[in-house]
C-alpha cells in the first residue's frame, strides 16, 4: 500500500508572529522536517497544501464587516470570521523557514474562492469545487495518508475527514499538529471526532 506524507498549512501566517499565529506551532515545523526524513529515507510521497487567498477574500473580518473571532454565515455556510491572513504571494504565505521543503513533491493551494473558505486539502466547505489533491494521489497509486499539520480544529480536521470519506487509510501525527483553539477544548473535540471516524493516531518518533 503506498503511502504519503501531507502536511497542512505549514506557512508563515499560522506560525510565531503570523496574522493568525497557533499557539506552539513552532514545535509543528520540527515534528514535519523529523516526518520528512523518514518518508524520504522510504521514497515515499510528501505532499503540502498552502492556504492561498485573495486579498478581497470574505473569509476575512474586514472585507464583510465583522469580527474577528465570531461566527456568522457566508454564503449559506457557518463561516469564522478570520484576521487576514496567507494572502497569495505575500510572505505570510510562504513556508516557515525551518521546513525542509526541497523534498515536496507536490503543493496543492485551496482557499482561493472569494465567495467560500476551504479547510480541507480536498474540497471547499460547500464541497462545489474541489482541488487536484485526490486526482494526483490516484495518479500515484497513495491509498494511505500520514496527516499533519496547522491547525488541528480546521484545516487538518477538514482534511481528514475528506480523506476518510474518500476512502485513504489515514493516520494523523498527533504531535504533529497544533490548534486554534478558539474555545480550550476546540482540538480535544477535533481528535475525538476524528477518531470515530475511523483516523489512526502515531507519533513522529514511530515512523519508520
Amino acid at each position: 500500500m503506498k503511502k504519503a506524507l501531507l502536511l497542512i498549512d505549514l506557512q508563515k501566517d499560522f506560525c510565531r508572529g503570523g496574522a493568525l499565529e497557533v499557539r506552539n506551532s513552532d514545535d509543528v515545523i520540527e515534528t514535519a522536517n523529523r516526518a520528512i526524513k523518514a518518508f524520504v529515507k522510504n521514497k515515499n510521497l510528501i505532499i503540502a497544501t498552502k492556504d492561498w487567498h485573495p486579498a478581497g477574500h470574505k473569509s476575512f473580518a474586514v472585507n464583510s464587516s465583522a469580527n474577528i473571532g465570531e461566527t456568522g454565515m457566508l454564503n449559506g455556510l457557518p463561516q469564522v470570521w478570520w484576521p487576514v491572513h496567507c494572502v497569495e504571494n505575500t510572505p505570510g504565505a510562504e513556508f516557515h523557514d525551518r521546513l525542509n521543503r526541497k523534498n515536496i513533491s507536490k503543493i496543492v493551494y485551496k482557499g482561493r474562492d472569494t465567495e467560500v473558505d476551504s479547510y480541507s486539502g480536498f474540497f471547499d466547505n460547500g464541497r462545489k469545487n474541489k482541488t487536484d489533491l485526490n486526482c494526483f494521489l490516484g495518479e500515484n497509486e497513495v491509498q494511505e495518508l500520514y496527516i499533519m499539520g496547522l491547525a488541528t480544529d480546521y484545516c487538518v480536521k477538514y482534511t481528514v475527514m475528506d480523506a476518510l470519506k474518500l476512502g485513504y487509510k489515514v493516520w494523523l501525527i498527533e504531535d504533529g499538529c497544533m490548534g486554534v483553539n478558539i474555545n480550550p477544548d476546540d482540538s480535544q473535540k477535533a481528535v475525538e471526532e476524528m477518531k470515530k471516524n475511523g483516523v489512526l493516531l502515531i507519533n513522529s518518533i514511530n515512523l519508520t
